[in-house]
């Protein structure tokens, strides 16, 4: 059987959300053809391995001393050993990271995860970096002739120009530019709203957007492959109150995911999925990802980001999708496994290591 290592947790403030999709990764996972085990890294960084019991029941990786604790071995045979017994570690065929958020999703994991030779599931390391920054993401898939929603950028320190916001019109979104899950994400209806958005936004990153409010359908496609990708039909965010924000997603449960969307023309169906697939290419992309639109009309709608490690949790759309088109929750994994080792295997062969 091949070894699976979930890695789970991290330092991002999506570190509880990404608990709850290892779970649901770990509980799917054909155990007749896979053997899982479950990696944690806490708030600290620290690395444990998980018992089935912990990860069902913990809701902080390091809340519990019945963790082992991981030391990184990079190129080792066991990259990951057991800090108080050295000659023992994971065996590992494949990496499957779910870490939302910065440190896990943005790059930084990948790249530690490049050291230890082995395949991991999800893009590499350009293509997250990409992903995770909501303001270069724009840039690219502006230049590249696919409609994103207005923003300006700000970094941390920079005169804030509010005449101009204001000029873009309410109400306006204001979002750290590295930050997932709707995390430190405002609206602002005035100036006064603006400010306050603006000082929280930089709590969370040193950089930020502002986008112009867009009043279209919130749906979703799913992407997955490397060279042959393949896309999911749409499905539709509905927001009972407010917007989509972190604690209506997870916390007060105030969205509806309704997968097909209704009531939605093939036509813009169409369009929406040659454009994630576009986009897919355009931001360098592997394994999977999540491709969220704003839709107005077949003439009007908008790419608004892209999620490069998508949630796996009850309600999250990505794996929801796949099922619609006929892929059970366990082949959908087994296939991001496949496709993985595909990528590891053609990196292989290219002349550039020793």
């Amino acid at each position: 059987m091949k070894n699976i290592v979930i890695i789970a947790g991290g330092k991002s403030p999506e570190h509880e959300v990404s608990i709850v999709s290892a779970r649901n990764i770990y509980q799917f996972f054909d155990k007749q053809q896979f053997n899982v085990e479950v990696v944690g890294i806490s708030k600290k960084g620290e690395w444990f391995h998980l018992s089935e019991q912990s990860l069902l029941n913990t809701n902080e990786i390091g809340s519990s001393d019945k963790h082992l604790k991981l030391c990184f071995m990079p190129f080792d045979p066991l990259p990951l050993r057991y800090q108080d017994n050295i000659e023992k570690g994971l065996s590992v065929d494949v990496f499957f990271p779910i870490t939302h958020g910065v440190y896990g999703e943005d790059g930084f994991l990948q790249g530690l995860l490049e050291y230890t030779n082995k395949p991991y599931v999800g893009p590499g390391v350009l293509g997250s970096a990409i992903g995770m920054d909501k303001d270069v993401s724009k840039q690219l898939l502006q230049q590249n002739g696919i409609m994103v929603t207005p923003w300006l950028t700000y970094l941390k320190g920079e005169t804030i120009d509010y005449t101009a916001l204001i000029n873009m019109g309410f109400p306006l979104f204001i979002k750290p530019a590295n930050m997932g899950s709707g995390v430190g994400v405002e609206k602002a209806s005035n100036e006064e709203e603006l400010k306050t958005a603006i000082h929280n936004a930089f709590e969370y990153d040193v950089k930020i957007l502002i986008e112009k409010g867009i009043k279209g359908r919130e749906v979703e496609t799913a992407v997955m492959g490397n060279f042959n990708t393949k896309v999911s039909g749409v499905g539709e965010i509905i927001v009972n109150s407010g917007f989509y924000t972190y604690e209506n997603k997870y916390v007060n449960e105030a969205t509806k995911v309704v997968i097909p969307a209704e009531n939605f023309p093939e036509s813009a169906t169409k369009l929406l999925q040659s454009t994630a697939l576009k986009a897919y290419k355009v931001l360098q992309l592997e394994g999977l990802s999540r491709v969220d639109f704003f839709y107005v009309s077949d003439t009007e709608f908008y790419l608004n980001e892209v999620n490069t490690l998508p949630g796996f949790t009850n309600i999250s759309m990505y794996p929801k999708l796949w099922e619609q088109e006929g892929v059970s929750y366990p082949s959908l994994l087994a296939e991001l496994v496949s496709i993985a080792e595909e990528r590891y295997s053609i990196r292989q062969g290219l002349k550039r290591l020793l």
